[in-house]
């Protein structure tokens, strides 16, 4: 279902939206498709400071272990 609305931009950022979306159906799909697109690198950018969260977390465990397993390896 698509709603109808209202947003104001500068007037630079409107032309180069007009200018963008003569390649899409509509000046509302390109930004339809903008959108879309930033939503999904800003949860990106959110899921990447988690999942780094986690890893500095658990940064002592880890370099601990990959020591433990380095000690195993044979020499060259």
């Amino acid at each position: 279902m698509r709603v109808k609305t209202s947003v104001i931009l500068p007037y630079d950022l409107l032309q180069m939206v007009n200018s963008l979306s003569k390649q899409y159906q509509s000046r509302s799909q390109f930004i339809e498709i903008a959108l879309r697109f930033f939503i999904a690198q800003i949860k990106r950018e959110k899921q990447h400071t988690r999942d780094l969260e986690i890893i500095n977390r658990c940064a002592d465990r880890l370099n601990q272990e990959t020591y433990d397993a380095l000690k195993y390896q044979i020499s060259l």
